[in-house]
């Protein structure tokens, strides 16, 4: 299956894309819609998690809207990669307990599927998930790499975060303070320098 490999340009590629989103909708699209064209799949989804036992869908690439309503994701019987935190590979959708709408995954013309956590922290944050739509064994290598994106995929969520929480923060601090504080008020040539100095020589 040399034709589902990804070359370490294209990987190189994806993780720079990755780490340029701004907020957490980009990140999930941009990883959803550069695996499925790096890896030349079927289909590719980011999951994360939600309040109880589910997993939400946050992006999507390949995949038809009938097949990504298909019903409630369970955290704690179908995306075990997550609960778990270990990769899943699925060779026969068919033909695997694990696998929560069979039928549905049938009529999408799903074969095999690989689903590695998203880790933040230590702590796992939601699932990506990869599509074929032919038998694929899948390699270490495949594993490796997937686990690389979602790697990449958890630390670019976390700075967006971060850096939205750091914004909200300095808003706060301005209202706070009254915004004409933080005016600017320009730059001179003579800024900073002492009063007793002559400023018309």
């Amino acid at each position: 299956m040399d034709d589902h490999r990804m070359h370490y340009k294209e990987l190189i590629e994806l993780t720079k894309a990755i780490s340029h989103c701004k907020d957490l909708e980009e990140v999930a699209l941009t990883t959803a819609h550069g695996v499925k064209t790096a890896f030349n799949v079927k289909g590719c989804t980011i999951f994360l998690l939600k309040k109880g036992r589910e997993l939400g869908l946050a992006a999507s690439s390949g995949l038809s809207e009938e097949y990504l309503n298909k019903g409630p994701v369970r955290y704690m019987q179908e995306i075990t990669e997550a609960k778990d935190q270990v990769p899943i590979a699925i060779y026969d959708v068919q033909d695997d307990p694990r696998i929560q709408y069979p039928e549905e995954a049938q009529k999408e013309g799903i074969s095999s599927l690989l689903g590695v956590p998203i880790v933040s922290r230590n702590k796992v944050v939601g699932a990506l998930r990869v599509y074929t739509s032919e038998p694929w064994e899948f390699s270490m290598e495949d594993v490796t790499i997937i686990q690389a994106i979602a790697q990449v995929c958890g630390i670019a969520m976390d700075t967006c975060r971060l850096v939205k929480g750091y914004k909200s923060s300095i808003e706060a601090l301005k209202d706070l303070r009254g915004k004409e504080y933080y005016q600017s008020k320009g730059w001179t040539p003579y800024e900073g320098v002492p009063q007793s100095v002559d400023r018309s020589s």
